[in-house]
């Protein structure tokens, strides 16, 4: 019998295309001082309010998913002067989500494909990517963002103060092995079935030290050695029902005291537990808002989902006819309802 590799590897790869080691694309656009100030005070920050040093919420609040590089700026400049604004009770981060998972198919993110036409340029997208979390950084505001593949975060980690794992990824070996060594902290979502109990597990498994497989900064396979992050906490998202209301939180209150784990839970106020519906958005905000005023404590997290105008779009292919500061993924509020919402809680909150 003759060997022919051809036969036994690769067989359903197509072609390969070798990408800058992650190094190059950070030597490209280098953290500055100013960026760095934002994201390690951004990570500090959360973590006071996780030890409840800081009795504010933080509000992770911005696009379902970024596709245009220049409506997040200008979304980004409003943030900003709007955490300003409510600095006292409410602690904002931007939602910066280039990352997209899919049920079936559809298209994956802004990072594998930034132009929106198939083309999968993936090295300019970690670039572009790279170069808007940095410019954010420097208006001051810092960033939120999903961490799916696990070779992105090498390309962009630095620039983050907020991480999630999404309801399809919690109860990975992969993604749990991930966090326990990001450098920032990180929220485990809810099963899409509901089931709070695969984020529990997720906290337990992120403490804890992992070895695993990754790539370093030159772009080597290398096994990791991590020491475990404390700074993990569930994310509320609703399953087949919504789970914002004080029942479901009491329940994952009691769920996390018997596991013996930090009390701190994040409200998602899109999703499932707004029917997928986002005029409920505003709806399910000003709910978990009441219960934190009723003496809620473990509610110390918040995620809207928010664009310069309202609702989603389809996408035919063709970028040039997409609706400026119109989501192409979920349908999201727009920034008038976003700025009213949180005026109005920053008010409230000021009273408690």
């Amino acid at each position: 019998m003759t060997i022919d590799p051809k036969n036994f590897h690769n067989i359903n790869i197509v072609s390969q295309t070798v990408l800058p080691t992650p190094l190059q694309i950070r030597n490209g656009y280098p953290l500055s001082d100013l960026a760095g100030e934002t994201v390690l005070a951004g990570r500090q920050t959360i973590r006071n309010i996780l030890d409840g040093r800081d009795k504010r919420i933080f509000v992770v609040v911005g696009p379902c998913s970024i596709h245009d590089p220049l409506a997040a700026i200008e979304y980004a400049k409003r943030l900003r002067l709007l955490a300003e604004e409510v600095k006292e009770t409410m602690f904002l981060v931007m939602r910066v989500y280039f990352e997209k998972p899919r049920t079936t198919v559809g298209w994956k993110g802004f990072i594998n494909d930034p132009y929106l036409n198939d083309s999968f340029e993936i090295e300019a997208g970690l670039s572009q990517a790279r170069k808007l979390l940095l410019e954010i950084a420097e208006i001051g505001l810092p960033t939120g963002t999903e961490a799916l593949d696990p070779v992105v975060p090498q390309y962009i980690q630095d620039l983050i103060s907020w991480t999630a794992i999404g309801a399809r990824t919690a109860e990975s070996q992969t993604h749990r092995e991930l966090s326990s060594g990001l450098s920032t902290p990180v929220g485990f979502k809810n099963a899409t079935s509901g089931s709070v109990s695969a984020a529990v597990n997720a906290l337990h498994s992120v403490s804890s030290p992992h070895r695993f497989l990754g790539i370093n900064s030159h772009g080597q396979s290398c096994v990791f050695h991590t020491k475990g992050n404390r700074y993990a906490h569930v994310v509320l998202r609703g399953g087949k029902k919504p789970n914002y209301d004080s029942v479901s939180v009491t329940e994952s209150v009691e769920l996390l005291q018997k596991e013996g784990l930090p009390v701190n839970l994040m409200i998602d106020c899109s999703h499932a537990n707004s029917s997928k519906d986002h005029n409920r958005q505003p709806l399910v905000f000003r709910d978990c808002i009441n219960q934190i005023l009723s003496g809620q404590n473990a509610i110390c997290g918040l995620m809207l989902e928010s664009n310069l105008h309202a609702g989603n779009q389809s996408f035919s292919g063709n970028a040039d006819e997409l609706q400026y500061g119109v989501s192409i993924t979920d349908a999201c509020i727009d920034w008038e309802t976003t700025e009213k919402i949180l005026r109005e809680a920053d008010k409230r909150l000021r009273d408690r």
